[in-house]
């Protein structure tokens, strides 16, 4: 195998791990937003004053303005490997791994009867 397959594979397993954690982000920055408005919801449904856990709303804001943040940091972090790939000479798109999407598909391995 030449260095630069080499170097094609190393690329893709850093991809791979890229868009796991761009994921994990996304996911984390919809699941705080969606117990944000479950918490308003529930203030709501128990007929409580807005002054209520106010402080608790407030650390939410603040930890998903965190995770906006490093949603962003990460987008960042995805356009710099992006010049780096391209700086070492990588020009392949590695079977669609530029592409967060290609994500959400698992691999699965079917197994059928020969013979």
């Amino acid at each position: 195998m030449g260095f630069s397959m080499e170097k094609a594979f190393v690329a893709q397993r850093v991809a791979k791990k890229l868009f796991v954690t761009e994921a994990a982000v996304d996911g984390a920055l919809a699941e705080a937003s969606e117990l944000m408005s479950e918490m308003l919801r529930a203030r709501k449904d128990v007929n409580v004053s807005m002054v209520f856990a106010d402080d608790v709303q407030i650390k939410m804001v603040e930890a998903i303005k965190a995770l906006s943040e490093a949603r962003t940091a990460m987008v960042a972090v995805h356009s710099e490997l992006n010049e780096a790939k391209l700086r070492l000479g990588i020009r392949t798109k590695m079977n669609g791994m530029d592409k967060p999407l290609a994500l959400s598909a698992e691999t699965t391995t079917a197994l059928r009867e020969v013979g």
